[in-house]
């Protein structure tokens, strides 16, 4: 129980100090937003601080921070202090900066500020990157939902031959195309408060429970600090496997094509703070009692190899009860839901802002949305028709997300650079991050899978490591490159050339 507390700890007073620290940094002011200057009533609409709040954390809290935790916890109780500590120095910081910077320039979406502050050459690649994210967060995040409704409230089988779950999406999906259609103030606005209670009672039942039954099945630091590192049952490495299994629980690229949407709607500066840094946090609450709780049920015997789907209803009704647990289960399914209609919509907007389409007509929302759609449910098709197909799906997800994230922590640090503010905060969680993403990608079977090919131990990430060093140091050049010899035409609008 220390080490979950102490975790704790570093979240709340380490996420308050920090987040002072970065509102410092910026330095919000009395400036008009743009959801003030640019009202249209469809995406850019003034909403209340604690709507906004709400709306941003259900945008970024889908399974992720859930489903990632409960596989991440199987590395032992690192886990415990690693999600904290990441959430506070990458994931809060990634998120504020992206909202706030977004303010200033309009309510501009991630590809737009990409490509002003990195450059036009690196947009193909990136807008690839962003543009699949949003499509497999689409897929994922009407799967995830529709087997936990089926599965764990209707009690049915989620197989492919069964049409309740084909029945399941499809309602997932009609409910996607309305709020991705509609005003952001009209549905969105109105429902994600009762779906924010439902979400918070969940966890707290679950935080509850872990601090009335966690005491003897909670793992400490000190009973494995021999191999703090090495606790994961099938001997996967901490680096990078750990992060890319978290994800959205530490920092997720998908969180600032979020917190760009809010920024629309945020008529305060000085609201960001509370907005995107702090409901990061409550991601990181969320993480931690979700992760904490599996660790319990895991000591106590459940098998490690329990699909983590599986898990969210054993942790549910093991600290709830039956009444209790569906609570917990309906604020996990409403997760996913308030990820994957934003996600359609974020698309949408960054779409229509490279395109130049105007998004306040009604039917060029619906074209839009069905260029999209149409893809996202092929995804969904082959995932459920493929035995491995989610499980693929889930960690090009998981990869894609870290990779994303890279983007915009270059993004800030070279706009923190020419700003002549603190950009070392946001450049070191980049450098980590490349790190991670590209020894991942090099070793993994799904991607080059190079030790394999070189005829090594398939578990060796030797040669990997060495390769993602190599390109970490290329990525540290290469955006302290841009940030110097360009900073001050960035500034004017008068550069978006391919250094980057």
């Amino acid at each position: 129980m220390i080490t979950f507390l102490v975790g704790l700890a570093i979240l709340v007073g380490g996420g308050f100090a920090y987040g002072k620290y970065c509102e410092r940094v910026f330095g919000p002011d009395e400036r008009e937003t743009p959801a003030i200057a640019k009202n249209d009533g469809v995406d850019f609409v003034p909403m209340k601080r604690w709507k906004n709040c709400l709306v941003e954390l259900l945008n970024i809290a889908g399974t992720g921070p859930i489903l990632g935790p409960i596989q991440g916890i199987l590395f032992g109780p690192i886990a415990l202090i690693t999600i904290p500590v990441g959430c506070v120095l990458a994931g809060s910081m990634h998120d504020y900066f992206g909202g706030m910077i977004s303010m200033r320039e309009d309510g501009a979406q991630l590809p737009r500020m990409i490509r002003k502050y990195l450059g036009s050459g690196i947009m193909p690649f990136y807008n690839a990157m962003v543009y699949i994210l949003m499509l497999l967060v689409g897929a994922v995040f009407v799967y995830t939902p529709g087997d936990l409704i089926v599965g764990q409230v209707m009690g049915q089988e989620t197989v492919t031959t069964n049409p309740t779950v084909w029945i399941v999406y499809g309602l997932i999906f009609v409910y996607y195309i309305i709020a991705t259609l509609f005003p952001i103030d009209a549905i969105i606005g109105r429902i994600y408060p009762v779906f924010g209670a439902v979400l918070i009672l969940g966890s707290l039942g679950v935080f509850v429970g872990i601090l009335k039954n966690g005491a003897a099945h909670l793992t400490e630091l000190s009973d494995v600090s021999a191999n703090l590192f090495s606790q994961h049952p099938g001997a996967a490495p901490f680096i990078p496997i750990f992060f890319i299994t978290v994800a959205c629980g530490i920092l997720s690229g998908f969180h600032a094509t979020q917190a760009t949407l809010i920024s629309r709607t945020v008529k305060s500066e000085r609201e960001g703070k509370m907005t995107f840094f702090n409901m990061m946090l409550v991601e990181g609450f969320i993480a931690m009692c979700w992760a904490a709780g599996a660790m319990i049920l895991f000591n106590k015997g459940t098998p490690m190899d329990t699909v983590p789907t599986l898990m969210i209803g054993e942790v549910s009704r093991a600290f709830l009860g039956n009444v209790g647990g569906l609570i917990a289960i309906a604020g996990v399914i409403v997760l996913p839901i308030t990820s994957g209609d934003t996600a359609f919509r974020s698309l949408r907007l960054m779409v229509g802002e490279a395109l130049h389409i105007d998004q306040k007509p009604a039917k060029n929302r619906v074209i839009l949305a069905a260029c999209f759609f149409i893809p996202s449910m092929l995804l969904l098709f082959f995932a459920k028709s493929n035995p491995e197909g989610f499980s693929i799906l889930w960690r090009y997800f998981a990869w894609g997300n870290q990779t994303v994230a890279i983007f915009g922590l270059a993004m800030i640090t070279i706009y923190l650079y020419i700003h002549k503010k603190n950009y070392i905060i946001s450049l070191i969680p980049g450098m980590f991050y490349t790190y991670v993403v590209s020894s991942f990608i090099i070793h993994a079977p799904i991607g080059f899978g190079l030790e394999q090919r070189l005829g090594m131990d398939p578990n060796s990430y030797a040669v990997s490591y060495i390769v993602a060093a190599f390109i970490t140091a290329l990525y540290t050049y290469l955006v302290l490159h841009r940030a110097k010899k360009n900073g001050s035409q960035i500034l004017m609008g008068g550069v978006a050339g391919s250094e980057v």
